[in-house]
């Protein structure tokens, strides 16, 4: 029998904590200004002697780039926040129930805020004894999603009473993943007044040195590029976007893929973005709006920029179908 003085403990639960990366938390300078320092601070992002990139991070970009970067949010910022918040937290709400009474769904931002390690705590002591981390990155990469257990991990070795915790693998591969694109896709495609003569799939870029270091990345992305295209029955044109820094980047480089296409003929296309599981500043601004007029003023006619599965039928099927998969043996089937 429990002791009358003896702490309140809440029924026993399983959490599900989806995960993006993050944002600021308004589009203004000084908002912007936050969230770029907490995500260029993390060598995970970064991986430059913390002595050599610290002055450049504080003297330069941080006093240069916000409000280029705020201009931009500005152009993409909904009614309910940013795009990437708000469509993460419309996710996790069409999946609360998915999975039984017992299993409560949650979502965090990797920076900014809701902030994941706040939002892991808010699941133990709501009684989640058992919590399946989610990184929400199709293609594993160091800087998304290994940094994201990072913070996971490290607000374990904070707490005396731990919750035992799983991360959703990688799933670029998975045929739930790929359908549910494919079937996106298409739609999408069905709904265009033209028919493209070629379709892009752009992945966020990372710096070539990573792949040399091991980083699986390129090869997921790659993968995922290639199963989507034999879906689709159609060969997909893989390029890489939001180059930062004079670093080499993998390539091909998504904006100078778009400024030479007219001058080989190929004048409309659509362009996808496989590795973004929600729209945002990436997508919205820096594809749709950035990549459609530097493809119409280098002669491009028609443009279409495709929608990610967001919280739609396919995209919340696929999320239900690989998160049951995970929690096999914490909950029972609903």
């Amino acid at each position: 029998m429990t002791p009358a003085d003896h702490p309140a403990i809440p029924p026993a639960k399983v959490g599900v904590l989806l995960v993006n990366l993050g944002t600021p938390d308004a589009p203004d300078a000084a908002a912007v200004r936050r969230y770029l320092a907490e995500f260029l601070s993390d060598p995970r992002v970064v991986e430059i002697p913390r002595l050599v990139w610290k002055p450049i991070l504080h003297g330069i970009i941080l006093r240069t780039r916000p409000a280029k970067s705020a201009h931009a949010y500005h152009q993409v910022w909904r009614e309910d926040g940013s795009p990437l918040a708000a469509i993460t937290r419309e996710q996790a709400a069409a999946l609360q129930g998915a999975f039984g009474p017992d299993v409560v769904i949650d979502y965090a931002m990797r920076y900014g805020r809701p902030a994941l390690g706040e939002r892991l705590r808010a699941l133990k002591d709501g009684g989640c004894e058992r919590i399946l981390v989610a990184p929400l990155y199709p293609q594993y990469c160091a800087a998304t999603t290994a940094t994201a257990n990072d913070v996971a991990f490290a607000e374990l070795a904070r707490m005396r009473w731990q919750p035992a915790l799983r991360t959703l693998p990688p799933y670029f591969d998975d045929p739930a993943y790929i359908a549910a694109l494919a079937t996106s896709v298409e739609a999408s495609l069905a709904a265009l007044d033209f028919a493209p003569q070629a379709v892009l799939a752009s992945f966020h870029g990372m710096p070539e040195r990573t792949l040399q270091l091991g980083d699986p990345y390129h090869c997921h992305c790659q993968k995922t590029a290639r199963l989507l295209g034999e879906a689709l029955g159609r060969e997909l044109t893989v390029t890489f976007q939001s180059r930062f820094g004079r670093a080499k980047w993998l390539e091909p480089a998504t904006d100078t893929v778009l400024a030479g296409l007219p001058a080989k003929g190929i004048t409309r296309i659509a362009i996808v973005a496989p590795g973004f599981s929600a729209d945002c500043l990436e997508t919205l601004e820096e594809l749709a709006i950035r990549g459609r007029d530097a493809f119409i003023a280098a002669g491009g006619t028609h443009f279409a920029y495709l929608p990610c599965l967001n919280a739609s039928d396919a995209g919340i099927a696929m999320l239900r179908k690989i998160l049951w998969r995970e929690l096999a043996g914490w909950a029972d089937a609903p």
